[in-house]
């Protein structure tokens, strides 16, 4: 899903107003939907209940329609790596599942994915969502102005490969904002000093996608479904940020 310009928009304080309500109601669809991802339970039945929680507060579900995806979010089980198309498949005891939510809410766009597990999973899965959350949390304390989208790649994939996972380069984070899909492209790995030195006012998802095998994905038949290769599990999570004074903002982190 992208559709990326060219510079990337340097916002102002409105635009953080905006990008607060969109993230914060991303957030609050994953926790909505948290008690019903259950043994069981089909991806489109989660679907249908996120569709509704988003159109119930006046929002729009920003995947639906977008260059022909049919669903309102993404469920992207076991080795799907991302863009999983909700349908019939049931949750089973053992599966890893990321839900990836995105919200228009007066024309700003709020996108964020975690991780579920329908218990009990094997401790080699737990450890790959733990490491790929642990990648995300490490990157976004990074992120401040003067720091280069290079150390961000670099920082993740450093962390990653240390634990014996990959880091999938076909997919990366990117610009957000009155549009679903901006610049800058955010990739998830790097070298430290290289690509875009961040100003306050850029907004952008960090959303690394990590493999417990090789790195290389297929594009299934339905020309959206991402899986891995090799057929080894994927865990995926995400934010998105702002570029504050002195740091960032993550918008779709709901506060405790």
């Amino acid at each position: 899903m992208s559709s990326v310009l060219q510079k990337p928009i340097i916002h102002d304080a409105s635009a953080f107003v905006g990008m607060r309500k969109a993230g914060k109601l991303a957030a609050q669809v994953l926790e909505y939907i948290a008690p019903f991802v259950t043994e069981g339970t089909s991806t489109d039945e989660l679907n249908t209940l996120c569709y509704d929680f988003i159109v119930h507060h006046g929002a729009v579900p920003a995947p639906l329609h977008y260059r022909g995806f049919p669903k309102s979010i993404c469920t992207s089980v076991n080795q799907v790596v991302c863009h999983g198309i909700p349908g019939a498949k049931r949750l089973k005891k053992g599966d890893i599942l990321n839900i990836d939510v995105t919200v228009i809410v007066d024309g700003w766009h709020g996108d964020t994915s975690t991780m579920f597990a329908i218990s009990p999973i094997a401790p080699q899965h737990q450890k790959l969502m733990d490491t790929t959350k642990q990648a995300l949390d490490m990157a976004m304390a990074l992120v401040r102005p003067g720091c280069f989208l290079g150390d961000i790649g670099h920082a993740i994939q450093s962390l990653v490969e240390s634990k014996g996972y990959s880091v999938v380069r076909d997919f990366c984070g990117h610009g957000i904002g009155r549009l679903f899909h901006d610049a800058p492209e955010v990739l998830h790995y790097g070298k430290k000093g290289t690509g875009l030195c961040l100003q306050e006012g850029h907004f952008f998802t960090i959303e690394p996608m990590i493999n417990m095998g090789r790195p290389e994905v297929r594009i299934l038949k339905d020309g959206w479904t991402a899986e891995t290769r090799d057929g080894k599990r994927s865990a995926q999570y995400e934010h998105t940020v702002g570029v504050t004074a002195t740091g960032c903002e993550i918008f779709t982190r709901l506060e405790d």
